[in-house]
C-alpha cells in the first residue's frame, strides 16, 4: 500500500525545492494538485509553507540561538523552521505532536543520527516558551528586520521614509494572510441579486467602502467554498480583485464610446473594470507581451462578458498608428506594495533592481505617450511603494515631456488604507 503523505511532509518538500527559482505559490499549487489531501489538510499545508517563508529570518534567528549559528543541512533547517513556526505561530497542532513529527521526519529522511539534536533544540524551546515569546516581541523593537522577518535594506528604507512605527505596521501587514475581495460584474448581475446567491452558496461576505470605489461594487469574502466550485464564479458574476487595483480605473475615468488602450493588461482585472465603466461601448484595446498572457485576458473577458475588448501585441498597436483618448500603463514593478500576497517576494527583490525597473518603466512611458491624442489622459500605475518607481519617475517624465502635465496622483499604503499598496498618476497631454 502506498504511504499517504501528511501536510507537513508535503510542506517540507515544497520548502526544500524553493532554491529552484519557482515562486512559492506555483510550487504549492503544483504539489497540492497531485496530493490526496482533504480541504482542511490543504489549508494546513498552505499555512505551513507560507508561514515558514514569511517568517524565515525570525525562524533562522531562533535556530541560530540554539546552534551557535553553525550551518545546518538544508533538510534539518527546513524541519526546524517548520517545527518552530508551529510552536510559536500556530496553536492548531499540540506542541508534543509537532516535536514528535519533526523527529520522525528527520529519521525517515535518512538523518537518524540527527534526531536527538532536533529533539533537544525543540524541547529546549518548549521549556523556554514564555521568555522566548518575550524576546520575539522585543526583537521587533530592537531589530525590526529580524523581528518582522524582512530584508535589512527594505526595513531600513521604509523606516527612513515613514518612521519606525509606520514601517513596523507595514512589515506586520506583510506577515498577515491577505483578504479576498470580489468586484461585482455589472454586465451579468447586480449587488442585491448576487448577495442573495452568495447566501445560498454559503459565502460569508462583508461590505467594503473606499472613496475610489463605487458603492456596493466590491465586497470582502470572509468565508467561502473553493472559488472554482462556486456557480457565481463560474457564471462570471464577480472577479477576485484587491480594491487597490481599482484606483487606476477610478482615475482613468473611462467613458462609453471612447478609444482606450490598456498597455499591460493581463490578467484583466483593471481591463474588465474599465469595460464596465464604458458599458461595453467603445474601443478597448488590451495589449500584452506573450500569447499566454493574451489568452488569459481573452478567457477572463469571455467569462465576464467584456465584449468591447480587442487583444493584440505591442508591435501591432504601434504599427497601426492609432491615437487613443486614454491609455493605462500598469507598469511591471518591484511589487513592494503587495508582499502580503507575493509570499517569497521579500527574499527575491533587491535594492539594485529598483533602478533597473525604473529604466524600463521610463521607456514604456516614453513610447506609450506617443499614442495619446492631445487632451487625452495617460494613467501610470504600479503596485510599488518605492519613490524611484512612482513620483520621482513621473517628475522626470514631465521634465522630458513638457507637453504633459500632472493632473493628479495618489499613493495607497497598507498601513493607512488597509489595502494593497499602489501608486497612480494621471498625466494629461496638453498639446
Amino acid at each position: 500500500m502506498l504511504k499517504t503523505e501528511k501536510p507537513r511532509e508535503i510542506a517540507a518538500r515544497i520548502l526544500q525545492h524553493r532554491a529552484g527559482g519557482d515562486f512559492i505559490e506555483d510550487l504549492l499549487e503544483r504539489n497540492l494538485a497531485s496530493a490526496k489531501l482533504s480541504l482542511v489538510d490543504r489549508h494546513l499545508c498552505q499555512q505551513l509553507v507560507y508561514g515558514v517563508v514569511r517568517w524565515e529570518a525570525t525562524l533562522d534567528w531562533l535556530i541560530a540561538r540554539k546552534t551557535g549559528d553553525r550551518p545546518q543541512k538544508p533538510m534539518l533547517r527546513t524541519v526546524l523552521r517548520l517545527a518552530l513556526f508551529q510552536l510559536f505561530w500556530m496553536d492548531r497542532i499540540p506542541d508534543h505532536a509537532a516535536v514528535h513529527e519533526s523527529v520522525e521526519m528527520v529519521k525517515n529522511a535518512g538523518y537518524g543520527q540527527q534526531a536527538g539534536f532536533i529533539n533537544a533544540v525543540l524541547r529546549s524551546y518548549l521549556r523556554e516558551e514564555g521568555p522566548t515569546r518575550e524576546q520575539l516581541a522585543a526583537l521587533k523593537q530592537m531589530q525590526p528586520a529580524i523581528g518582522y522577518s524582512h530584508p535589512e535594506w527594505l526595513a531600513k528604507r521604509w523606516t527612513e521614509r515613514w518612521g519606525a512605527e509606520a514601517a513596523a505596521a507595514l512589515m506586520g501587514w506583510d506577515n498577515i494572510p491577505p483578504k479576498t475581495f470580489a468586484r461585482i460584474n455589472t454586465f451579468k448581475t447586480e449587488p442585491a441579486r448576487l448577495l442573495d446567491q452568495w447566501r445560498n452558496e454559503n459565502v460569508q461576505y462583508d461590505f467594503f467602502n473606499a472613496d475610489w470605489v463605487a458603492e456596493n461594487l466590491v465586497f470582502e469574502l470572509k468565508d467561502f467554498p473553493p472559488l472554482h466550485k462556486l456557480p457565481s464564479f463560474q457564471q462570471g458574476l464577480f472577479y477576485v480583485q484587491d480594491p487597490s487595483t481599482l484606483l487606476a480605473v477610478h482615475m482613468l475615468a473611462a467613458q462609453p464610446g471612447e478609444s482606450i488602450l490598456d498597455a499591460c493588461a493581463a490578467p484583466g482585472g483593471k481591463l474588465t473594470a474599465i469595460a464596465q465603466a464604458m458599458r461595453n461601448e467603445g474601443i478597448l484595446v488590451a495589449q500584452d507581451l506573450t500569447e499566454g498572457r493574451l489568452k488569459m485576458i481573452d478567457e477572463n473577458c469571455s467569462r465576464l462578458g467584456a465584449k468591447c475588448v480587442t487583444t493584440t501585441d505591442a508591435r501591432t498597436v504601434f504599427r497601426a498608428g492609432e491615437l487613443f483618448d486614454r491609455v493605462l500603463l500598469d507598469a511591471p514593478c518591484s511589487n513592494t506594495g503587495v508582499m502580503r500576497r507575493r509570499v517569497d517576494l521579500r527574499w527575491r527583490v533587491r535594492a539594485e533592481e529598483l533602478l533597473r525597473l525604473a529604466q524600463g518603466q521610463r521607456e514604456l512611458l516614453a513610447s506609450l505617450c506617443t499614442l495619446l491624442r492631445p487632451g487625452g489622459l495617460l494613467i501610470y500605475s504600479t503596485c510599488s511603494l518605492e519613490p524611484e518607481e512612482n513620483r520621482q519617475l513621473v517628475e522626470q517624465f514631465l521634465v522630458e515631456n513638457p507637453h504633459f502635465i500632472l493632473d493628479a496622483d495618489r499613493e495607497l499604503t497598507p498601513m493607512k488604507e488597509k489595502v494593497d499598496g499602489a501608486y497612480v498618476a494621471r498625466l494629461k497631454r496638453v498639446s
